[in-house]
This record gives C-alpha cells, sequence and structure tokens, in this order.
C-alpha cells in the first residue's frame, strides 16, 4: 500500500504534491519522494520518513517546475531500510522517464529474468516498481523506434505493459519533456483517480490514490481512472485517455474500504464512510446471535478506522457509545511499521485507556479487521487492566485467513491469527471472552450495494480467491523471499544507482 500523486500545470508543482502526499500520509510512512521536471530536466528528492520530515525549505527550493509526481512508500517487497528503494524511480531511456507504483507484482521475478536476458535492461534493486519501470520503459522504445512521441505510441507501450506484468498496479509516470502518465491494472485493485484545478497561470490537472487528496488541495474530482485505462496529460494540460486492456473488469480491493483508504475517500464511485457504516450495520446482526445485546454495556471503538462500524452498531442495538482509548497521534501506525518486535512494543505507547469508560462494565471493543492478534491481545488486556467486567470484540471484517498480495503487509499465513484456526481457537489466542466476526458474503453486500456497477472485489485475504488467476502456493512461497528484507537500519548501503536528491544548499 502506497500514495502516490502527480500534477501538470503552469505553476509550480511542488507545494501542491508535498500537500497531495500529506493527505495521502496514512498509506504509507516508511518514505517519501518527489520529483519534478522543468524542461526535460527531472529533479529529485526522497528519503526515508515521513512526508514533513523528508522535506525541508531547502528540499522544496530544489524542485522547480510545472510537472511532477511524489509518492509515500509502505514497503510490502523488497528492503524496508534502503532509501535506493524510496520512489519515485528513474531510467534515463527511452526519453527519461520516472515512475512511482502502488501495488504490488506477482510476476516480478520472472519478468526481472526476462530483463535481464531478454529486453538488456538492468534492475539495481529489489523493489518490483523498479522492474514495471522498465517493462514500460522497454515497451516505449517498442512503440516509438526513434520517431516523435505520440498519445498512441504511449497508449500502446501501456497495452504491452498489461499483457506482460501481472498483480496490482496503479501507476504514475513522467516522460520527459512530453507528459505525464496514469494507468491501472485491469482488475483496477488499487485505486487512481483524476481531477483539475484552477490556479492565477490556468488549469491543473491531478491524478492521485485518493479523492481525499483532489479535494484537500482544491481541486474537482472528476472520475476515477477506469480498470486498465490509461490517461497521458501533455505538457499543455490536454487530456488523452484510452481503454488498453483487452478484459478490463471493476474489482477493487475491498481492504481499502475496510481500513486502507480514508473515510473522506470516495474510491470507485463508492464513499469510504459510508462503506463502514454499512459494514456496523451487518455487523450488528452478527453480534446479536452471539452476545445478548442486555449483556453488553458499553461499545467502544479501537482508534480509528473503526468508529464508523462502531457507531452504527450502537445505534443499532441502542447501546452507548464510548471513547475508551486515546490515541498518540505522534507515533506511527502499528500496522505500517516494518517488523513484528516493533509492533508488539508500540501498542502501549500509541493507546491510553479511559478507565472510567471500562470499570465494572461489559465492554465491546470493536475493531475494523484482526489480522495478527497481537495488537488485539493486547488492547483486550489493556481493557481488563482498567476494571472491564467482560470484554467482548468484534471485527467489522471477517477474519483474515489467507495471505495477500496485491500490496497490503499480510502475505505469510503462519502471521495470520485465523490461519487454520476456529473463532473459537482465535478467542483464546486474543482472550476476550466472546469474538464476533463479519462474514465475508455481508461484508460484500454491504460495500457492493454502494455501487452496482462493480464487478466484484478482490476479497483474497478473507476468502483465498485470487482475481489475477495466477496465484498459487508456489506463487506466494516465491513472494514471500521478495518481502520486506529484516536488515538492521543504518547498514551501510552502497547500491545506489539513481537519480541523485539535488544538491542540499
Amino acid at each position: 500500500m502506497c500514495g502516490i500523486v502527480g500534477v501538470v500545470s503552469n505553476a509550480p508543482v511542488n507545494q501542491l504534491i508535498y500537500d497531495g502526499l500529506l493527505l495521502l500520509q496514512h498509506r504509507g510512512q516508511d518514505a517519501a519522494g518527489i520529483v519534478t521536471q522543468q524542461g526535460r530536466k527531472f529533479f529529485m528528492h526522497k528519503a526515508k520518513g515521513m512526508v514533513r520530515d523528508v522535506f525541508r525549505t531547502r528540499n522544496m527550493r530544489a524542485l522547480p517546475g510545472n510537472v511532477g509526481l511524489g509518492q509515500v512508500r509502505y514497503p510490502t517487497a523488497g528492503n524496508a531500510f534502503s532509501e535506493d528503494e524510496a520512489q519515485p524511480f528513474y531510467v534515463n531511456a527511452p526519453f527519461g522517464l520516472v515512475l512511482s507504483h502502488n501495488g504490488n507484482l506477482t510476476n516480478a521475478a520472472e519478468l526481472k529474468a526476462e530483463l535481464f536476458n531478454t529486453d538488456h535492461r538492468h534492475i539495481n534493486t529489489d523493489s518490483d516498481s523498479e522492474v514495471l519501470l522498465n517493462v514500460l520503459a522497454h515497451e516505449l522504445e517498442k512503440t516509438t523506434r526513434g520517431l516523435p512521441l505520440t498519445p498512441a505510441d504511449v497508449f500502446a507501450a501501456v497495452r504491452g505493459v498489461h499483457k506482460r506484468i501481472k498483480g496490482s498496479y496503479a501507476v504514475v509516470a513522467l516522460i520527459a519533456g512530453h507528459g505525464l502518465l496514469a494507468f491501472r491494472d485491469p482488475f483496477g485493485i488499487r485505486p487512481l483517480c483524476l481531477g483539475h484545478g484552477q490556479n492565477d497561470s490556468g488549469r491543473t490537472v491531478m491524478v492521485a490514490s485518493e479523492s481525499v487528496a483532489l479535494e484537500g488541495t482544491a481541486h474537482q474530482f472528476e472520475r476515477d481512472i477506469a480498470p486498465g485505462e490509461a490517461v497521458f496529460v501533455d505538457m499543455q494540460g490536454t487530456v488523452h485517455a484510452e481503454q488498453c486492456a483487452e478484459h478490463p473488469q471493476l474489482m477493487p480491493c475491498i481492504f481499502e474500504f475496510v481500513y486502507l483508504a480514508r473515510p473522506d475517500s470516495v474510491l470507485d464511485g463508492i464513499s469510504v464512510y459510508q462503506a463502514r457504516l454499512n459494514l456496523g450495520e451487518t455487523l450488528a446482526k452478527r453480534v446479536v446471535s452471539t452476545v445478548p445485546p442486555n449483556e453488553i454495556d458499553v461499545i467502544i471503538p479501537i482508534p480509528e478506522s473503526s468508529r464508523p462500524s462502531a457507531t452504527q452498531l450502537a445505534h443499532l442495538l441502542g447501546i452507548p457509545y464510548r471513547e475508551g482509548f486515546v490515541k498518540n497521534r505522534y507515533v506511527g501506525r502499528t500496522f505500517i511499521m516494518p517488523g513484528q518486535g516493533v509492533r508488539k512494543k508500540s501498542v502501549r505507547q500509541k493507546l491510553n485507556v479511559i478507565a472510567s469508560e471500562f470499570k465494572g462494565r461489559n465492554v465491546l471493543l470493536v475493531d475494523d479487521s484482526i489480522v495478527r492478534g497481537t495488537t488485539s491481545r493486547e488492547i483486550v488486556q489493556m481493557a481488563r487492566d482498567a476494571g472491564a467486567k467482560k470484554v467482548y470484540l468484534a471485527s467489522a471484517a471477517p477474519p483474515v485467513r489467507y495471505p495477500n498480495v496485491y500490496g497490503i503487509d499480510m502475505p505469510t499465513a503462519a502471521e495470520l491469527v485465523a490461519h487454520d484456526r476456529t473463532v473459537e481457537e482465535i478467542r483464546l489466542a486474543i482472550g476476550c471472552d466472546a469474538l464476533i466476526y463479519q462474514d465475508v458474503e455481508g461484508m460484500k453486500r454491504a460495500i457492493g450495494s454502494l455501487n452496482g456497477k462493480l464487478d466484484g472485489f478482490d476479497a483474497s485475504c478473507f476468502d483465498g480467491v485470487y482475481i489475477t488467476g495466477d496465484i498459487t502456493p508456489e506463487t506466494i512461497a516465491k513472494m514471500n523471499e521478495q518481502r520486506v528484507d529484516s536488515s538492521e537500519e543504518g547498514d551501510v548501503d552502497v547500491s545506489r544507482l539513481a537519480l541523485p536528491n539535488p544538491q542540499e544548499a
């Protein structure tokens, strides 16, 4: 999971991209990067850390130009501690290309070998995004053959990319001297939308992972980029669009609505906030069948994504809703932190209880989902330590039983508390008095009812159905070999071979 932004304007875009990345910070806190273009020259700054820490005034001044893109990174493959794997990535031919990618390629290893043996291209990191960039570069080279670049050439290249690449990908790229390219995989697994704005110099075109990045930077949301579609914005700001996949289907990742996206975003015609309200409504039926409402004194959300579901649940059951946890906003989200040890350590740093809401009460805690179970176990214990008589736990999502291969950090079955366990076994592992899960079909109906034009969802982590059709246990084992490297931060990395950051004055 990452957040990407791309802009074509008649005015400098560095601040606009920075603001867009701040609005997408929830999608990745490991690293951030911005590339701008002035004339045919790229200017890049990227580093580990959050947006506000990576970009200082001196860095922003070194990013001139009216065209650019940026990314916030959350690593699922490669080396979590390598600054070289922060995006965007750059390659100098053809034209000069810079790319940022949200998603995960499921055939990256095969493509890497193919690029070396057949296309004669060099990959210098373990990032699948560098693989994607080089596939795009090779396809562009094939379509142009030394001739001037046209939008038709760009779309032909994207058609070639779709035929070679498998997995999930929302992409934004710059082609030096020509414009900005954005495209989405044929299933639309990861989100990407298009909008426009006005400034003193004229019109601005912007693409971003979520609509909130458009609205928060005073841009008008136009539409979602369709699955398989490519959008090319030339240097004059003219938008060209074409469907480049043979059999596109709209099957977005359902976990975006459960947890990943901001509640004030609208993805593929679905309000994330309304989707979470609907999940609370269907969860209410599951709660009633497991725990009589008169045995629940109070409903308390586990901040923050679960709040809409918890409020709807409390409203329907007629049970008081209370805030029982206070979140320290200056500690990173535990889900995003690389390494289980860091995740365990940070739970009590991140949340503190309001003891008066727990003491002597039967408490129903509501979470958006339960993945590894370590955080849930600790939170249940915190509730008991605060004096709760009984602690029930409800999940607005079904049990996460299967690895995710499309860009969410839950790839190994051994890490999932629900894998090969019954609900009762999970309850015992977490330590709560009752455990209530959403059911898979109820979740799909609750969210799918908000847009009848969807062809379905990628719900693979819940139902084990991998919509790209290429996933086997062997595939997952190979992808796990490419997982985030656990090397200690601070290791010397001598692999840098990329567009360097501008000199810092």
